[in-house]
C-alpha cells in the first residue's frame, strides 16, 4: 500500500488520487496546489529547464482535492 506521506510521480499520483494528470497540472497552474508543499519539480539536470518531471505530495494533494470535491461540485469542470 502507498503511504499518504510519499512523493509520487505525476502518473502514480493521478492513479492514487483518482484524478487525471491534466487535472493535476491545471490545479498546479491555478495555484490550488502549491509548489514545495503539494508538488515539486525534479532536479534532474537532464530535464531542466524544459518541462521537468513533477512529483506530488500525496497527503497534501488529497486534502486539497477532497476540499474542492466537497465544497464545489464544479471542481471537476474547473480542472478540465
Amino acid at each position: 500500500m502507498i503511504e499518504a506521506s510519499m512523493w509520487l510521480s505525476e502518473k502514480e499520483a493521478s492513479e492514487v488520487l483518482r484524478v487525471d494528470e491534466k487535472s493535476l497540472e491545471v490545479m498546479r497552474e491555478r495555484g490550488y496546489l502549491k509548489p514545495g508543499f503539494h508538488w515539486r519539480s525534479s532536479n534532474d539536470p537532464n530535464q531542466l529547464p524544459w518541462k521537468p518531471k513533477v512529483f506530488y505530495f500525496i497527503r497534501g494533494c488529497k486534502e486539497v482535492i477532497e476540499y474542492w470535491q466537497n465544497n464545489d461540485e464544479s471542481c471537476a469542470q474547473r480542472a478540465a
